[in-house]
């Protein structure tokens, strides 16, 4: 039987793709033992326990980033935090551990390489993160969800996806997804959104210009997330809502999109094969603008700064790409080309390749 260490976590870009390897890796092996390792006090902590995996803990040492108190205590700390999980690599025999990033990977990625077990990582955004920059440096295998990410020897094997985005069937569902709406299925339907708090700049740009979008005889599905507010006008054809939990059926019902760029988020869309308009946000250290340069550069995608997505823009730009049913095919195309609804059983090739070279 053979014994994984899944380590990451902290927010939903690490724990989603380790949830979808963990999910893949149990579809193959129910005899596998799958192990997660992350902090108590990361998104894993409620996440990981949900879905049936046990979840073990290493205390949480942010890198510093200043020369202060934090820093003078960071390498006792870090020792610690290795020392946790050289434990249980021994106690529980892991075979193998794989990186998502994340505070729970740096400990891991160092314990691993001390108690000779290979280390698989997986980079969910087209710039690193500092654990996973540090442990690819000695990894066995590197993947990465879009091409062109800077990390030694990366593969790119596109983002590990939840089931109900790999297994989606759009055509089959198109007409639960227009109940829910209220819409017509048979039209074509633009859905917009900017994540679970939404997206200051969509919201307002489509408050504005909603009609212009749908004088050009699209429907408009508009989640403006929990922070707007703005009305609904009510106008027919125009559904306004602040969350969706049912994000399949707005992805059945989506002909074009236009949203933010997270890593989930394009490689979801590039997956399903939908033409996108893309708003990177603005704060950070540009990750989105990357995220979402491969499927910009593959012709599945535009990209439009944050700071001129306006109501203008929607109508110059937007609504001109709405009524061009040849320019949409071809980014139709270009979007299935670009992505993958295989990123998690890639990871697992990946993982069954570093066992084997350690064989």
């Amino acid at each position: 039987m053979t014994t994984y260490l899944l380590a990451g976590g902290g927010t939903a870009g690490h724990v989603n793709p380790l949830l979808a390897v963990a999910d893949a890796l149990r579809a193959r092996d129910r005899r596998a033992e799958v192990l997660v390792l992350g902090t108590r006090e990361g998104l894993e902590a409620r996440l990981v326990p949900a879905r049936g995996y046990e979840l073990l803990f290493v205390d949480k040492v942010p890198f510093p980033r200043r020369p202060d108190r934090a820093a003078l205590r960071f390498p006792g700390r870090f020792r610690r935090a290795v020392a946790q999980v050289r434990a249980i690599v021994r106690d529980r025999g892991v075979d193998v551990v794989v990186g998502f990033g994340g505070y729970a990977a740096a400990p891991a990625y160092v314990a691993a390489r001390r108690e000779r077990v290979p280390v698989v990582v997986h980079e969910a955004n087209a710039k690193p993160g500092l654990a996973n920059v540090l442990g690819a440096r000695r990894a066995a295998a590197v993947g990465v969800a879009f091409a062109g990410t800077r990390l030694r020897a990366a593969q790119t094997v596109g983002m590990p996806l939840r089931r109900e985005i790999v297994e989606l069937d759009a055509a089959s569902l198109r007409a639960e997804a227009g109940a829910r709406y209220g819409l017509d299925p048979a039209r074509p339907t633009l859905l917009v959104f900017g994540g679970s708090l939404g997206a200051r700049r969509l919201n307002e740009a489509f408050a504005g210009a909603y009609g212009d979008v749908l004088a050009a005889g699209y429907q408009l599905v508009h989640l403006t997330g929990a922070g707007w507010a703005g009305t609904d006008p009510g106008v027919a054809g125009y559904v306004v809502r602040p969350y969706e939990d049912r994000m399949d059926l707005a992805f059945a019902i989506a002909d074009v999109i236009v949203s933010r760029s997270g890593a989930a988020t394009v490689s979801e869309i590039s997956a399903l094969g939908i033409p996108a308009v893309y708003v990177p946000y603005a704060v950070g250290n540009g990750e989105q603008a990357l995220n979402a340069r491969s499927a910009v550069e593959a012709g599945a995608a535009l990209l439009i700064p944050d700071a001129d997505f306006t109501s203008e823009r929607v109508r110059t730009e937007v609504v001109p790409l709405l009524a061009d049913a040849t320019r949409l095919a071809r980014m139709r195309a270009a979007a299935s080309a670009v992505g993958t609804r295989t990123g998690a059983e890639n990871v697992v090739a990946l993982i069954d390749a570093a066992l084997a070279g350690r064989t």
